[in-house]
């Protein structure tokens, strides 16, 4: 169904969404453990790592979801075209993207951790795995039955508050021993990396803002809220340039209203974690995580912020695994359907496939973290495993940009100079988190 794109910016902002939905999976594990790790045990030196990360990863976003609008292709669709060898049934990044999302399990295990242990401290009594149990039955229930539009409403709805209370809880820290001065934030800009961070930091760069597994969900969720569709199959006509550039434009709104979301928020929970965790010489760790994570609320709110960050924390990490789910239930398809198990359009046999991992995605997951039982290592460890896939990110967002992109579209030399920076830093950060993963 074709349909003509808005032409202003009110108009614009009743078709936001798939950004929205990257934003509640970015709010979680990224911005609760990770950035509040990584502020507790560096302190304010490492503020530019976490505001870099958010701002410069957008534009490989940007190519994505531009990509999935010309052409109506999922992601890994487009990945099978990618220079490079088949292996197999697969194409080599294919491959590539499963060996990775094994490893990236990880960290929807620590996530599923996260929640149970902020379950554990409101019910005592229950076992953490048993909790954890419940969790992924919450999990699977929710993802069975979820469409886009209720995917949509419910990852806004369920950060929304957290992200807001966070926020204001930065300003509260005023009134306090804890709080964040004007000398502490040039410090947090000086551009420094401490090399016993540098694990830590890492991982917090490749799980904050737009990581590789948000990049690469972006398509799904443009396709299905509907830019895709609503500009038609790609023909020589003035008309679908027009419609293209209009959608793009939409989906250029949608991001950047979005990474200003996320980088606020993002600041907020890096200060809470290097103003109260750091001065207090607390690094959370093991079953006593979310425990100290409720300290930078408490300190900043009082006692009674206790019950207010467990309701959050639960929300928070809740939300990115409901996503995470979702977004996996349509990559791993995917992935099989590259490889020919299955037709990725036909509708039946997708659905089927999603009802499967449905049940399998929050099993696995519960399964890791009662094993590992270390919810910060699980998440740092796939944190850093998404690193090294942002570098098959990036090289496929300059191929979109100028071996598949109609010239017809072709953006700005400022664009394209901010494209090659954000790629730039990327694969300088992909590369240092393989040299420290496999060298020492």
């Amino acid at each position: 169904m074709l349909k003509n794109p808005p032409t202003n910016f009110k108009d614009r902002l009743k078709h936001l969404g798939p950004s929205l939905i990257v934003t509640a999976n970015i709010v979680g594990a990224g911005e609760l453990i990770m950035t509040t790790t990584l502020g507790a045990e560096a302190g304010y030196v490492a503020l530019w790592i976490i505001l870099f990360s958010c701002i410069v990863k957008v534009m490989v976003q940007l190519e994505f979801g531009k990509h999935a609008i010309c052409t109506g292709e999922t992601t890994l669709e487009a990945f099978a075209k990618l220079p490079g060898p088949q292996i197999g049934r697969g194409h080599w990044s294919i491959w590539m993207w499963m060996v990775i999302k094994a490893l990236h399990f990880l960290q929807m295990g620590g996530m599923v951790g996260g929640v149970a242990l902020a379950l554990k401290i409101a019910f005592p009594q229950v076992p953490v795995w048993l909790l954890a149990c419940v969790v992924a039955g919450s999990i699977v229930w929710l993802v069975l039955w979820g469409k886009y539009t209720r995917i949509e409403k419910i990852s806004v709805g369920l950060i929304a508050v957290f992200s807001i209370f966070t926020v204001v809880c930065v300003f509260l820290l005023k009134g306090t021993p804890y709080a964040v001065q004007m000398s502490d934030i040039l410090e947090g800009l000086s551009f420094q990396m401490p090399e016993a961070i540098l694990a830590v930091a890492l991982g917090a760069f490749s799980i904050t803002g737009v990581s590789s597994e948000e990049a690469m969900s972006y398509p799904y969720w443009c396709i299905e809220k509907g830019y895709a569709k609503f500009t038609g199959i790609r023909d020589q006509s003035t008309e679908w340039a027009e419609r293209a550039r209009g959608w793009i434009k939409v989906m250029y709104l949608d991001a950047f209203l979005s990474m200003i979301i996320y980088t606020v928020t993002t600041a907020a929970f890096y200060l809470l974690g290097a103003s109260v965790l750091h001065r207090l010489g607390v690094v959370p760790e093991g079953y006593e995580t979310i425990s100290v994570l409720s300290k930078i609320y408490t300190e900043a709110v009082g006692p009674e912020a206790k019950v207010i960050f467990l309701v959050g924390a639960i929300i928070v990490l809740f939300s990115s695994l409901f996503i995470g789910a979702a977004t996996n239930q349509r990559l791993i398809t995917d992935a099989f359907a590259q490889m020919g198990f299955l037709d990725y359009r036909d509708e039946v046999q997708r659905q089927k496939w999603f009802r499967v991992l449905a049940w399998f995605l929050p099993i696995a997951w519960t399964l890791l973290f009662l094993v590992f039982k270390a919810p910060v290592y699980m998440v740092m460890f796939g944190a850093i495993a998404l690193s090294i896939l942002l570098l098959v990110v990036v090289l496929a967002a300059l191929y979109f940009r100028y071996r598949r992109l109609d010239k017809r579209l072709r953006p700005s030399p400022v664009y394209d100079i901010c494209l090659w920076l954000s790629a730039l830093t990327i694969f300088a950060f992909g590369v240092q988190a393989i040299l420290m993963t496999f060298v020492g």
